[in-house]
């Protein structure tokens, strides 16, 4: 039994914890009243004047308002209600969020962290993809990508080369890491994607490498916080002559001890503001017709060279038409990464050096992008000199400047909820649906230029309309460097590339003493018997085949990527003895459902009389 004095002391601290409790509701009210004289978005304040502590009735109606007043402050975009907030104020609230939200999108770092430099060292960039989310995301954003090259001179014997292919390789199973490495006797090019600690693992390994005497100095570029679909499912090492493939290996290849000068993104920017300068895309030209570098008007030119592929450059280089636009002029180069323009600028300071004609160009000195397209949005987030999307080879497919990204997801957001967006001042649109024309900048589905073979650059309603057999996407619809040159067949692009090759390695054999590589193509010849589109199982998700039989005489690039759609890397199984061809090689395709439709529809196919392994 409870006692009587027991029963009073339980009374006795219920009533003491009640004037507590009024006490602490009374000192709240008065603060928050104070707060909200502050507010230029409080309410009405006749309305706050007339709540005192002695009526209860006034109180639990003061209560009310200051729990919205609460969630008002812990959540900006909640709704107030229409009798305390007039349509004009609530649209000036909205307006402040919206700035605000945009003001942060804007806020990108692009400086390695503290943690970065502990683990990896030396020179490395990275930044969150997601800019309102820069610290270590979600399951849904918990990819890292990383983007490096390294070219090593003088080049690699046999065993150093496998030693490193062996060490990339075990360390990238040890860190989980995936994606394509561009391996040769002359270097690393690499594209890779892992978790957060898995690609700094990575590359800390890398780094040591030998006691760092390869990669101490190699600059490794991280994007941070992508969603996990943009992971890529198994890592392929792929054996190449080049790590940018200009047609210049062995001794051919100019030394990277030519290359230009490396400007940092800021000195960058600050050279194509000025006169007697021209800025030259290395990239090819479905690349640049999405997005690319426009300098102001009194300063750099802009060329674009209009290649379909690397191999064309030296030849564009030796043109007498580009020869008079660099003439007199400081030449500034530009590309994805900065591995293009290694090649690309020694080259041309090697035949400043050793060719009459280049001489006399006067040409007043030779830059490259330090870190290319991917390092200078990190320095200019808001987008400095660029207007569109930079093209990438990962499964991004294209990105742009993060806080114009950024700025994006605000927009898109704003219109989802139902609410009115600010003005779009983000990504401007620089390419066009090659079958309708309108302004279109983003490259996808299988679909490749019918005559060249480049990515197809096709709007959703297009697709759509091909898909739904109302209108037909065909023959007629090329890409418009095709259009441009009136190229309609293969054969045209193959013939106009032979010639052109043939009267530019005789000039080769004159200076230099090179033999030539370049053999004319014959006509490409179908299947013996039409295919139709099959898939074949494909549960690992892989996208590296091995194609074996191919007709050495007739297979060329072009027909391979006629053959494979989604083609993105090919190496060449060259014989050992004789360094020939005979019909073997590995190809890399853009999906795994490509590689499920190559092996369905050709494996036990005959092209060119001869039956396919795939």
């Amino acid at each position: 039994m409870v006692s009587d004095e027991e029963l009073k002391q339980k009374k006795k601290s219920k009533k003491k914890e009640k004037k507590m409790k009024k006490k602490r509701k009374h000192e709240e009210i008065t603060k928050i009243e104070k707060e909200k004289k502050n507010i230029s978005t409080s309410t009405d304040k006749d309305d706050v004047s007339q709540v005192t502590p002695k009526s209860e009735k006034k109180r639990s109606k003061k209560d009310k308002k200051q729990k919205k007043d609460k969630s008002k402050k812990k959540d900006k975009k909640s709704k107030t209600s229409k009798q305390e907030k007039s349509p004009k104020k609530i649209e000036e609230e909205n307006d402040a969020n919206t700035t605000e939200e945009l003001n942060e999108a804007k806020n990108v770092k692009a400086a390695p962290n503290d943690d970065d430099l502990k683990i990896v060292g030396g020179r490395i960039v990275s930044f969150s993809a997601d800019v309102m989310e820069p610290e270590p995301a979600s399951q849904e954003h918990s990819t890292t990508l990383l983007l490096f090259y390294q070219y090593i001179e003088p080049v690699l014997d046999e065993d150093g080369f496998q030693a490193i292919l062996e060490h990339v390789q075990v360390a990238g199973e040890k860190h989980q890491v995936t994606g394509r490495m561009r391996t040769s006797y002359e270097g690393l090019n690499c594209t890779l994607t892992g978790s957060y600690d898995g690609v700094r693992g990575w590359c800390k390994d890398l780094r040591d490498y030998n006691n760092g005497a390869y990669f101490a100095d190699t600059e490794f570029k991280l994007t941070d916080n992508l969603p996990s679909g943009q992971a890529f499912p198994t890592l392929h090492a792929f054996k190449v002559d080049e790590l940018v493939n200009y047609g210049l290996s062995g001794i051919k290849a100019p030394s990277i001890h030519m290359s230009g000068e490396h400007l940092e993104p800021k000195d960058y920017d600050k050279k194509m503001k000025e006169k007697d300068t021209v800025i030259i895309d290395v990239r090819n030209h479905y690349e640049a017709s999405i997005g690319r570098f426009q300098p102001p008007v009194n300063g750099a030119q802009y060329i674009d060279p209009m290649m379909r592929k690397s191999t064309e450059f030296p030849v564009w280089l030796d043109k007498p038409e580009t020869k008079d636009m660099l003439r007199g002029k400081q030449v500034l180069m530009y590309c994805t990464g900065g591995v293009r323009c290694e090649r690309a600028s020694a080259l041309l300071r090697t035949k400043m050096e050793n060719e009459d004609d280049t001489k006399a160009l006067g040409i007043k000195g030779v830059f490259q992008l330090q870190g290319g397209i991917d390092k200078y949005f990190r320095d200019f987030p808001e987008g400095g000199s660029w207007r569109g999307k930079n093209y990438t080879f990962d499964k991004r497919f294209s990105h742009a400047p993060p806080a114009l990204e950024g700025m994006e997801r605000v927009v898109k957001k704003k219109e989802k909820e139902g609410k009115e967006a600010p003005e779009k001042a983000g990504i401007e649109v620089m390419g066009k649906c090659e079958a309708c024309h309108k302004p279109w900048d983003m490259f996808r589905g299988k679909r490749r230029c019918p005559t060249c073979g480049v990515p197809s650059l096709i709007c959703k309603e297009c697709y759509q309309l091909d898909k739904d057999k109302i209108k037909k996407l065909d023959r007629s619809v090329r890409c418009d460097l095709c259009v441009k040159e009136g190229i309609r067949s293969k054969h045209q692009v193959r013939e106009k590339v032979g010639r052109e090759m043939e009267a530019y390695e005789t000039k080769l054999r004159e200076i230099y003493g090179f033999q030539p590589t370049s053999k004319k193509s014959k006509p490409a010849q179908r299947m013996d018997a039409p295919r139709k589109k099959k898939s074949a199982p494909n549960p690992k998700k892989i996208t590296k085949l091995f194609v074996k039989n191919l007709c050495a005489k007739e297979v060329d690039q072009l027909q391979l990527c006629e053959l494979i759609p989604g083609i993105t890397h090919i190496e060449w199984i060259m014989d050992r003895k004789t360094g020939n061809w005979y019909g073997s090689v590995f190809v890399e395709v853009a999906t795994p459902e490509d590689a499920s439709i190559a092996v369905g529809s050709l494996h036990k196919q005959k092209c060119h009389g001869r039956v396919l392994n795939v």
